[in-house]
């Protein structure tokens, strides 16, 4: 376990779909999870569960721009990002653990969650589309941002190569890619 586990399996369960599972973990959570996490705690406590739910949806399901899938940030939906997803899984075997959720390997909870007990050695090396996600998330006013700000806060740096990564992400956004379209033209067009 690392010194950030708790941090790290605290904020998994707060970026986790809120079901009925996570309203039972309420009182758990708000009593080990960080001080960080007190105001979305809150938030998450006061809140009707319904549109706790509804909210979620809003931020997570709607817009890339807020994915929890960490391999979007850096490879988009090309076809590199299905070898970004076993560098995921190659990463999760060498720590003697054998990725089989219902989500991608790369879901940000799931990820999470592996970093409590093996170290936030993937969070590392996405680092710069956590941060793009911390900032999303703080542009849009959702109380999930203090999550976020907890776990890049808990990350050493950003250094430089980070920050840049992250300035180079946002300008562009990820990559794009019109896979077998190129020998095709248009009808009428010549």
């Amino acid at each position: 376990m690392t010194g950030h586990a708790v941090l790290y399996q605290a904020a998994a369960l707060c970026l986790g779909y809120p079901d009925e599972e996570f309203h039972e973990r309420l009182p758990l959570l708000k009593a080990a999870a960080p001080p960080e996490f007190a105001d979305f705690l809150t938030y998450a406590a006061t809140t009707d569960p319904r549109e706790l739910a509804a909210h979620y949806v809003r931020v997570f399901d709607f817009k890339n721009r807020h994915s929890l899938y960490l391999s979007w940030w850096r490879e988009g939906d090309t076809r590199r990002r299905g070898m970004a997803l076993v560098r995921f899984k190659e990463v999760y075997r060498a720590h003697g653990l054998e990725f089989s959720g219902e989500e991608l390997p790369d879901f940000l909870p799931a990820v999470l969650e592996f970093s409590a007990r093996a170290g936030p050695v993937l969070l590392l090396e996405h680092r710069s589309g956590l941060e793009l996600l911390r900032l999303a998330l703080a542009d849009f006013g959702t109380p999930y941002a203090a999550v976020l700000d907890a776990v890049c806060a808990s990350l050493p740096g950003p250094s430089p190569k980070d920050r840049a990564e992250a300035l180079a992400l946002a300008r562009s956004g990820p990559p794009r890619e019109d896979v077998g379209l190129e020998p095709f033209a248009l009808i009428g067009e010549r």
